[in-house]
């Protein structure tokens, strides 16, 4: 009998995605996953540090396996790169009763906005947040799509998916024919109440809302969610929870890339994985110097 989980994993001292392929190919290995290991994906989202899911399955370790071999394959491959990609363990939380479920998938879909990197929710592209009522809160737009039998360049030779999911041209799987986006709906009941859960603050009310489900189990917190994520407190999360946040600094995403497609071939080396201690440390003092960010965003963006 498949059961709800939510499921965290950490990448430690560097990135899982560098740039918008990586991103990409990380839902698609968990579309494999889900398919694979006859799991039901909820909702999730992929930070450059880590990611969030919401799935519903027999065993989440096994689907977790599968998502994790799929994308570490891909990832070594493509950067030169050798081991185990993120932490050894992930954090899993088996979720009961709907105000449960309500609190883990929201605090999920409002994951960018706790670490301080959009505005609101919907302003972030690599989570499920933009495939729910779409129709309604008008977000359909056309894209194209590609044909099944282009689908193994974005994600593998040996791949296996099922007929009803569909791939835009980017190579990214379409959340709305992977996700049960319907079953989503379906616990938040209307638009409006949706879009409520996406901007209502963190708090007590939402832990009394939880005792609704009067299943003996422990409120579903905002730390509890981002527990084991390097350099966050819930003081902060809840600061850049209220719209307070310098959305204009250099983001992972944007300084992967000035690393990879700028500086690296000056180097004539392959990929960050293939620089020197000495070679780091010199590009770390330029990215200093140029951008004024933090040493822990140079170091896991160089996986110094």
């Amino acid at each position: 009998m498949k059961k709800t989980y939510h499921l965290c994993l950490s990448a430690g001292n560097e990135t899982l995605f560098r740039d918008e392929e990586d991103y990409n190919r990380g839902f698609n290995s968990l579309a494999l996953a889900l398919y694979k290991t006859n799991s039901t994906g909820l909702v999730e989202s992929f930070q450059s540090t880590h990611f969030h899911l919401v799935v519903q399955s027999e065993n989440p370790a096994d689907m977790m396996y599968a998502m994790r071999q799929s994308y570490s394959k891909y990832f070594n491959r493509r950067y030169q790169r050798s081991g185990r990609l993120g932490e050894k363990h992930h954090f899993q939380l088996e979720i009961s009763g709907l105000h449960h479920h309500l609190a883990a998938m929201t605090y999920v879909l409002r994951n960018a906005l706790h670490h301080g990197l959009v505005p609101i929710p919907y302003a972030y592209p690599h989570c499920t947040v933009n495939a729910i009522f779409r129709k309604e809160m008008g977000k359909i737009h056309i894209e194209k799509e590609l044909n099944q039998n282009s689908f193994y360049r974005f994600v593998g030779r040996k791949a296996e998916w099922p007929s009803h999911y569909r791939m835009n041209d980017k190579g990214l799987f379409l959340r709305e024919s992977v996700l049960d986006i319907v079953q989503v709906e379906n616990m938040y009941a209307t638009p409006r109440a949706f879009n409520y859960y996406m901007s209502r603050k963190s708090g007590e009310e939402w832990e009394k809302e939880q005792e609704k489900d009067n299943i003996g189990a422990s409120p579903i917190r905002l730390e509890d969610i981002e527990q084991g994520i390097n350099g966050q407190t819930k003081e902060k999360m809840l600061i850049y929870e209220s719209g307070r946040s310098d959305y204009r600094k250099i983001s992972d995403i944007d300084l992967c890339h000035e690393i990879d497609r700028n500086i690296i071939p000056k180097y004539g080396k392959a990929s960050v994985y293939h620089l020197s201690r000495t070679e780091k440390e010199q590009i770390g003092e330029f990215l200093f110097r140029t951008f004024r960010i933090g040493e822990a965003q140079i170091r896991r963006c160089l996986a110094f």
